[in-house]
């Protein structure tokens, strides 16, 4: 069996979680599937070298191709119908798009798509115009009725297809993506002293913290986060400083001007982009993790905390209370005085403390990256 794999969105060098998924379930699956071909669709006129051990393996074929996609590729491809990638590829059986990008394929070659959340419909506001546009051009609903089969990273994105875009349920299956197995407790580890202050040196984080990590842009509330963090200190008289780590996404000037604008300026630590490396360092550096985003399709970061031992706070909306489970303290992401009360129960209730880091850990445990390849494996063979 011969599967096409669109890895385009991986040519912008970034690591968003629709990158995260691609490329930890690329990795498993190449390996655990060794009597099937994966060849790899990676398009884009100017794109990032990739570099990863598996990309070597003898039944993995890395198909580079030059064209314009915004310009030339996708209005091809939604005109047109053209070019099959399918035949782009010289032949698969079996065509898997990780995220729901225009991607014709041949009659005779099944297309299983990836859908990891709806957000731009319920918050067209959280996103730029142009943005708005590339959605209304990419035409997300079709992607989704024309695809053979679906797989939805959770049953709140799966609901939302069903709902929004009248997918037939029989259409999709929910398999849930993973932890990687690097993420993991080793504050008190001595062999991993030296990285630990490393990392604390390399993005001059403080001595006591609460984080948060993510991407910014509106959707995840950093500012809400922010204005909950003053509340905290000023009415629980914390001194945990607050760390904000992750890259600049979309409309993130509001971030920087509430940020700007907080008298607690001074205690807000900006890291910029964090080498995926020293990601386990920062979250087992962190005293807590706040995660209050408005809407996640599953929400990476929760899990990657709670598997390194940090208690943690998430919203209670869309996916997390089913990912999360009570393994975390969730509240209204629009409810700052709420938000700055989980903080204080969580940083003041040692017990409290104590059973969420043992709830986390068990719950990140439920989530493996090995389980999501057999899983997407016997769906798309189906």
């Amino acid at each position: 069996m011969t599967i096409g794999v669109d890895i385009r969105v991986l040519a912008r060098g970034s690591r968003t979680g629709i990158e995260e998924y691609i490329i930890n379930l690329l990795s498993r699956l190449v390996v655990l599937y060794p009597q099937v071909k994966f060849k790899l669709f990676y398009n884009a006129w100017s794109r990032a070298a990739l570099d990863y051990p598996w990309l070597a393996l003898p039944n993995v074929e890395l198909k580079e191709f030059s064209l314009p996609n915004r310009f030339l590729f996708d209005p091809a491809a939604k005109f047109l119908s053209l070019p099959k990638i399918d035949k782009l590829l010289g032949g698969a059986n079996i065509f898997f798009a990780p995220h729901f990008l225009l991607a014709p394929v041949s009659a005779a070659c099944r297309k299983v798509t990836t859908f990891h959340d709806l957000s731009f419909e319920y918050f067209p506001e959280f996103f730029p115009w142009r943005k708005r546009l590339w959605h209304q051009f990419l035409a997300p609903r079709e992607r989704a009725r024309g695809a053979d089969k679906i797989i939805a990273v959770s049953e709140s994105t799966k609901n939302d297809l069903i709902d929004l875009y009248a997918v037939p349920p029989a259409k999709i299956k929910v398999i849930y993506s993973g932890v990687g197995e690097e993420y993991k407790k080793i504050i008190n580890n001595p062999l991993a002293a030296g990285q630990i202050a490393n990392v604390k040196e390399k993005y001059n984080l403080p001595e006591k913290f609460i984080l948060y990590f993510g991407t910014l842009e509106p959707r995840k509330n950093v500012v809400g986060l922010i204005h909950a963090y003053e509340i905290w200190r000023q009415r629980y008289k914390g001194d945990h400083k607050l760390v904000i780590a992750g890259q600049r996404g979309w409309l993130f000037d509001d971030i920087l001007t509430a940020a700007k604008a907080s008298p607690l300026a001074a205690d807000l630590f900006f890291t910029g982009f964090i080498e995926p490396a020293d990601k386990v360092y920062l979250y087992n550096l962190a005293s807590l993790f706040v995660f209050p985003s408005f809407f996640e399709g599953f929400g990476f970061p929760p899990l990657e905390a709670m598997a390194c031992g940090v208690p943690t706070i998430t919203s209670n909306t869309s996916c997390f209370p089913e990912i999360v489970g009570e393994a975390s303290l969730m509240v209204d992401p629009y409810n700052y005085e709420e938000i700055a009360w989980a903080m204080n129960e969580i940083l003041a209730d040692e017990n409290l403390k104590n059973d969420l880091i043992a709830a986390g850990l068990r719950q990140a445990k439920r989530f493996s990256w090995d389980r999501c390849a057999q899983e997407t494996m016997e769906f798309m063979s189906q």
